[in-house]
């Protein structure tokens, strides 16, 4: 199974207990491995971590030993992107490393297969964008439009195949393969659904981690966010950074001088950043005459990067940026630890809001100035 990058969480190795507390054997031979004296190992998705390992020998390999019953599994050579799954239920597994497949009982060899078909329809979908990130850049800006529609068909003909492995695939442990790509495809509500049913996928060990996980990252978010709104009611606090001439500013320069200003937490690799600054930057050309000024704290690491940035996405007010990427003074003074991200501040000083992002943007300025 090719490793998709748009899983949302991080799951470390836990010391969690396995499926049933019952160590069943193991036995996986390889075939067809393409390099001899390629590392091969075994490993436990829950924990992360190398349960075994073996050296490809004459195109073979060869592992045997125990693990917890039903535990999920991968095969993963040294070299090689794929990586061949399966469920330890005692029945030896032939891993076919020239056509990608692992057999041998029933319910892994339809893990292959499904695993197979997740996997070209993810690669039907990756190939529709990489063909338009190809394009030269005054391409794709003439066939967004055209684009947008046709990325959002592709997407929901990915999320449906994989849907439709999860569901015909309830009454076994297939789905446990699969479960980790719903959040960021269907949102937490869904998996939590899925994960709370009475079915053998959503009680394996694996599901119930990565139900954990969420819940433990989710009331960490609420928690960063409570601490974050915490500073409105304030006074701003000030900070020293440098201009894209290399002149120092400090922020009290433009905040609390008569003006309302929002100070706007951004960088030029952060692709919400770029979907949120037309908002800004209407709200700039719509307000400044009444009194309006924005502030851009950019937490980038090129300062290339973050100048190009200022003058294509047409950022007409101040920027300033100590280019430190996350250990940015700006990140410490105010608790940023994700972007977009802003305050506004009234002509006092003081921060009347934080994290107003389109509409709430616009309904709190027309509050102000309307």
């Amino acid at each position: 199974m090719k490793k998709l990058f748009i899983v949302l969480l991080a799951f470390a190795a836990l010391g969690l207990t396995g499926c049933s507390g019952t160590l069943v054997k193991y036995d996986v031979k390889g075939k067809d491995a393409p390099e001899d004296g390629a590392k091969v190992y075994l490993v436990d998705q829950l924990s992360s971590a190398r349960i075994d390992s073996a050296v490809v020998a004459g195109g073979a390999f060869l592992m045997n030993g125990k693990a917890e019953k039903d535990a999920f599994l991968a095969v993963n050579i040294d070299g090689d992107t794929w990586w061949y799954l399966f469920f330890n239920d005692g029945t030896p597994v032939q891993v076919d490393v020239d056509d990608r497949t692992v057999t041998g009982s029933a319910l892994n060899n339809k893990l292959t297969e499904c695993d197979q078909r997740n996997s070209d329809a993810y690669e039907e979908y990756n190939q529709f964008i990489q063909a338009f990130l190809a394009l030269p850049e005054e391409e794709q800006a003439a066939r967004e439009e055209a684009f947008v529609p046709q990325y959002r068909a592709k997407l929901k003909e990915y999320s449906d195949t994989l849907m439709e492995i999860i569901e015909e695939n309830e009454d076994n442990l297939v789905p446990v393969a699969f479960m980790e790509h719903v959040p960021s495809l269907f949102g937490e509500e869904k998996f939590n659904e899925l994960a709370s049913m009475d079915a053998p996928f959503a009680r394996h060990p694996y599901v119930q981690n990565l139900k954990r996980r969420m819940d433990e990252s989710n009331a960490k978010y609420e928690e960063s966010q409570k601490k974050k709104q915490e500073i409105v009611g304030q006074k701003f606090l000030d900070l020293e950074e440098p201009d894209q001439e290399g002149v120092m500013h400090k922020l009290s320069e433009y905040v609390g001088q008569g003006n309302w200003v929002l100070v706007d937490f951004w960088a030029a690799w952060c692709g919400p950043c770029k979907a949120e600054m037309p908002n800004v930057v209407a709200a700039y050309k719509k307000y400044h005459g009444k009194g309006f000024d924005v502030v851009g704290l950019s937490f980038d690491r090129s300062k290339e990067d973050w100048i190009k940035a200022i003058a294509d996405w047409d950022m007409p007010w101040i920027h300033l940026s100590d280019i430190k990427y996350w250990k940015s003074v700006a990140g410490e003074v105010y608790n940023v630890n994700s972007i977009p991200d802003n305050l506004l501040i009234d002509p006092e000083g003081t921060i009347v809001a934080r994290g107003l992002r389109g509409e709430a943007l616009e309904a709190q300025l027309a509050g102000i100035f309307e």
